[in-house]
């Protein structure tokens, strides 16, 4: 584990060996966050993006009968949580920023809910200032460097449930 202060953001970084402590990172992640917040996703095809995604679900409270998938076709899931919802973005097909309006993507941001938006390296321009950047990366075949960028006070509450094995 590893922080970084620069300005009004930090950085977490994590390790993960396995995708069952990717699911368990995106779970403690999805706990901390509220309504309108937004988590901007990047890394390569097979980082993790999704299996973090299902983790943040769980997190919400996302009932399991519903499966957390990539929406490849439809650009949009919408999953019901606890007490709000998760609305998940895949951006992967899309040109850029502007076709992001044929989604409705403000309501999105402005709605009941926390937006999860992957391969938002692509639509880099839309995304808030204010979202949670969170980047996985390659180590090896199995390990991951997951890095969380954000406001300082929920990166320091992520990382003492980390320090204490709530992954």
């Amino acid at each position: 584990m590893k922080e970084e202060r620069s300005g009004t953001r930090t950085s977490l970084v994590l390790m993960s060996s396995h995708p069952d402590e990717t699911f368990r990172i995106g779970r403690t992640i999805g706990q901390g966050l509220r309504k309108g917040d937004c988590v901007a996703l990047t890394g390569e095809l097979g980082a993790g993006k999704t299996c973090l995604t299902q983790g943040i679900a769980a997190g919400l409270g996302v009932p399991e009968s519903y499966c957390v998938t990539s929406p490849t076709f439809t650009l949009v899931n919408v999953y019901p949580g606890r007490e709000m919802s998760l609305y998940h973005l895949v951006v992967y097909h899309l040109g850029g920023p502007a076709d992001l309006d044929e989604l409705g993507y403000e309501e999105y941001l402005t709605g009941n809910g926390v937006t999860v938006i992957e391969w938002a390296e692509k639509v880099a321009a839309a995304v808030p200032g204010d979202a949670l950047r969170i980047e996985l990366t390659y180590v090896d075949e199995t390990v991951r460097r997951i890095e969380i960028t954000g406001c300082p006070e929920k990166i320091a509450s992520w990382e003492r449930t980390f320090k204490r094995g709530g992954r």
